[in-house]
């Protein structure tokens, strides 16, 4: 976007020149001709600002509007033709023209004849440039507060310009006044602007701003100006996720998809979309399932805390009764019972506390829903399954694509890890008994990755691939080492 602004606002600066340059030419085709009419421009126009810098102090010419409208004229040919001998000068031209509509009256209180011309002036495109121009070099100045507020003027002038909104809002971005840059980007697109980079940097500047609403209208108001445009529909589904909306962006993808089933782009996104979604069901599984292992926890600590309670009421009867039996050893027994008691009343808390844990369990979804658990689980097969079709599409299209050979290279991974947690879980009776064969099926889906992940380094290598095939491989050589037989399955 910054790169954009700066090439068109060196455009509107070499028009000037060009203009200038042309004249020039036509006078003369030798350089020292054209240096020699410059030279004399330039003598005259220091000579008319000298001029009018005096009149305007002088009581009697400084009260005459013809003063003022001289001025005003002189400072325009300044910042036109040799901006470089007042770099205000266009301000101050615009602010002469005020200063004639001020003074010049008729005999009713009305605008006089010199009044309208001023008036008119300020209303023209002669002033728009000037301003705009202006407002350019000082945007090349990194000037950046003063050429807003040239361009701003000039987009008064003409309210239905498109140029002076774009530039008026790259400057302000530039001077970090966002709700400036939004006003300007926003009459832009309402006066039909079609570059697609103001749209998504007017929907960036609301999204920044956590104005989420806001940010997708603006690339709705720039889908009608520029329909089927892939960026800024792209930007919308980025949106989308950023604030939850995973099930909209994918439905918005799917619209793209359907629209172009051979677009590669959109599929590998929609099928990010389906990882990135199954990813958060994996989330969710994960604390369910450790909700429903802290319930059991819990509840197995409460059963063992009530077996111990027990033995403890036991031992405070024996002792009890082994005190009035043997008052030769009283003194050791009451210290027993004692000690014995304090263990009891520290339990007893316990307890109480473990029941209040098995109530609070019971009492959280998570917990007690085996039958969520199951629906999760069921949901996250089919968001992998999703993702796994659409990078298998753009596969089928572009063979050589690195983010879907990447994607399911670790997408086959994954699945050999949560297969290979059963493994891990198995008891040794177990796994004599079924260990190997599903050792022998971990081992093909790390296998069935390895092609992918290959095949993706052949395209260009990075550091996460470079890491995951070395894992990969010597996760592999591991299980060639223990004369385990890869099982590949689809």
């Amino acid at each position: 976007m910054k790169k954009t602004a700066l090439a068109l606002l060196v455009c509107l600066l070499s028009a000037g020149v060009y203009a200038q340059n042309q004249g020039q030419n036509q006078q003369g085709q030798s350089a020292q001709g054209a240096n020699a009419l410059d030279a004399a421009m330039k003598e005259s126009l220091k000579k008319d600002k000298e001029k009018s810098d005096k009149a305007i102090t002088e009581e009697k010419t400084a009260a005459k509007a013809n003063t003022w409208l001289d001025r005003a004229k002189t400072y325009q040919n300044i910042a036109a033709q040799a901006p470089e001998m007042d770099p205000n000068a266009a301000m101050v031209a615009y602010d002469s023209y005020k200063k004639v509509v001020e003074l010049d009256k008729d005999k009713k209180g009305g605008p006089g004849r010199l009044a309208k011309e001023a008036d008119e002036a300020l209303k023209g495109q002669s002033m728009y440039a000037t301003l705009m121009n202006a407002g350019a070099a000082k945007y090349q100045a990194k000037e950046f507060g003063e050429a807003v507020k040239l361009m701003r003027m000039a987009g008064d002038i003409m309210p239905k310009d498109t140029t002076a909104a774009l530039f008026t809002g790259i400057a302000a971005q530039q001077n970090q006044d966002n709700t400036l840059a939004k006003e300007a980007f926003e009459r832009y697109a309402a006066n039909g602007g079609k570059d697609p980079s103001v749209y998504y940097s007017l929907a960036t500047l609301y999204r920044n701003d956590k104005e989420t609403d806001k940010a997708m209208a603006a690339l709705d108001k720039g889908l009608v100006a520029l329909p089927g445009n892939k960026d800024l529909q792209a930007e919308k589904v980025n949106i989308m996720l950023s604030s939850g909306q995973t099930e909209q962006a994918i439905a918005s993808m799917k619209e793209l998809v359907a629209k172009d089933p051979n677009n590669v782009q959109n599929l590998l996104n929609l099928g990010i979309l389906y990882d990135n979604a199954a990813g958060k069901l994996s989330e969710q599984i994960r604390k369910a399932e450790g909700e429903s292992r802290k319930g059991g926890d819990v509840q197995k600590k409460l059963a063992d805390d009530k077996a111990t309670l027990d033995v403890y009421t036991s031992e405070i009867a024996r002792l009890s009764a082994a005190l009035k039996k043997q008052p030769k050893n009283a003194a050791e027994l009451r210290r027993q019972l004692t000690d014995v008691q304090n263990k009891q009343k520290e339990l007893k808390a316990s307890v109480a506390q473990a029941e209040t844990e098995a109530k609070q369990a019971a009492a959280t979804p998570a917990s007690g829903g085996a039958g969520q658990l199951a629906d999760l689980k069921k949901q996250f097969e089919e968001q992998r399954s999703q993702a796994k079709e659409y990078y298998d599409k753009v596969l089928a299209i572009e063979p050589n694509n690195y983010d879907a050979n990447f994607n399911l290279g670790v997408f086959y991974f994954n699945e050999a890890v949560e297969l290979k947690k059963t493994v891990d879980q198995m008891s040794m009776a177990d796994y004599q008994k079924n260990g190997k064969q599903i050792d022998g099926q971990v081992c093909g889906k790390f296998k069935q990755a390895e092609p992918y992940f290959l095949k993706a380094k052949a395209v260009k290598e990075e550091a996460d691939l470079t890491e995951n095939l070395n894992t990969l491989q010597n996760v592999l050589k591991q299980y060639e080492q223990n004369k385990i037989v890869c099982v590949e399955s689809k």
